[in-house]
Formats: structure tokens, C-alpha cells, sequence
């Protein structure tokens, strides 16, 4: 694939999609520590299950606007009728079974930072604080580990697939591939 800047990205990179591309440059793989960025983005991941991640993150900014910019004590207080007003509105994906786990998510998300006094303590601790580097795949024990935990902490739509690609968003696995500017030749991939 061209690139206008002569650089080589992954191959999901879409180069027709800036945002796509400021995402996977400059955030996607990055390691996220701030409790904030990590809900909003699990939270994201789960609206992406069965769609394409472009499709979620071009809708990003209305998703921060509708869901009062992923504030956690306002999302865990949302009752029917702010879940049926986020139905009815055509910025974000309008899903009446992902709106409700946004909900029902965020209050398990708030449960794990009560018992390890943060929702990154509890995310990095699978990896015992590393970042883990892997190539090609969609799921692993490590995603399958968090997913079944997640599951049986009340979760919903954290399938390994799922929990695997917020993993690599949120940087505790880098993926970014061998032919990438990015990948780090340090590492053996």
C-alpha cells in the first residue's frame, strides 16, 4: 500500500481516513494508565462487537458527547429513560443491548477500581506490568484469561476477541506489524 508520507503502517491503517490514521499513529498500542482513557475506550470496544473499529471511532466524538464524555459516576447512574434518549440518538450506534452493557459495564468497571484501587492496577496486573508483544493474532490465553473475568465479574460484549483488541488499543499488547514504522526493531516480534 501508498502512502502520501512514505511511511509503511499496519494493514488495517486506512489511508483514506485521517482519523484512522492520527488513531493508529499516534494512540493505538500507546500504554494507557489514566482509569479515564481506559473506560472510554473499553466502553468503545464493546460498541465495536461485530463492526469495524473505524466505524466506532469515527463516531468517537459523539460517543464523548452522549455519554457525558465517559464520565463514570454519570454513566453508572444512567436510568431507562437516559438509555432510551441514547437510543434515539443517529451520532452513535444505537444498539438497545450495548447501550444497557455500557451501563452495566461501567458499574463492574467501578466495582474493579474499588477492590484494586484502580481499573489499571487490575488491567495491568494480567501482565504483571509488562507490555506484551505479539503479532497477528485476535485473541490469546491472556485475552481469554481477562474475558472470563470480565464475564463473570457482569460484563457483557467482552468476548477474547473483544478483550483482545482493547488490550492492543490500550497498549498492554503491541501489535503494531514488522513492515510498520512503528514496530519496535528493538523487540523480537
Amino acid at each position: 500500500m501508498e502512502w502520501t508520507d512514505g511511511k509503511t503502517r499496519c494493514f488495517w491503517a486506512n489511508p483514506k481516513n485521517e482519523r484512522y490514521i492520527r488513531y493508529h499513529d499516534e494512540e493505538w498500542g500507546v500504554p494507557v494508565y489514566d482509569d479515564h482513557k481506559l473506560f472510554e475506550m473499553l466502553i468503545l470496544e464493546c460498541f465495536q462487537a461485530g463492526l469495524s473499529w473505524e466505524c466506532v471511532l469515527n463516531k468517537q466524538e459523539a460517543f464523548r458527547e452522549a455519554f457525558d464524555d465517559f464520565d463514570l459516576d454519570k454513566v453508572c447512574d444512567y436510568d431507562d429513560e437516559k438509555m432510551a434518549d441514547l437510543r434515539e440518538n443517529s451520532g452513535i450506534i444505537r444498539n438497545r443491548l450495548k447501550i444497557r452493557a455500557a451501563v452495566g459495564n461501567a458499574r463492574v468497571f467501578r466495582d474493579i477500581q474499588k477492590e484494586y484501587q484502580s481499573f489499571s492496577n487490575y488491567i495491568w496486573h494480567w501482565s504483571d506490568g509488562k507490555v506484551i508483544h505479539e503479532v497477528g493474532l485476535a485473541s490469546s490465553p491472556l485475552s481469554d484469561k481477562i474475558s472470563k473475568d470480565l464475564k463473570k465479574r457482569g460484563m457483557k460484549f467482552v468476548g477474547t476477541t473483544i478483550i483482545y483488541a482493547y488490550l492492543q488499543a490500550v497498549g498492554v499488547i503491541y501489535s503494531h506489524e514488522k513492515e510498520c514504522f512503528l514496530c519496535r526493531k528493538d523487540k523480537e516480534l
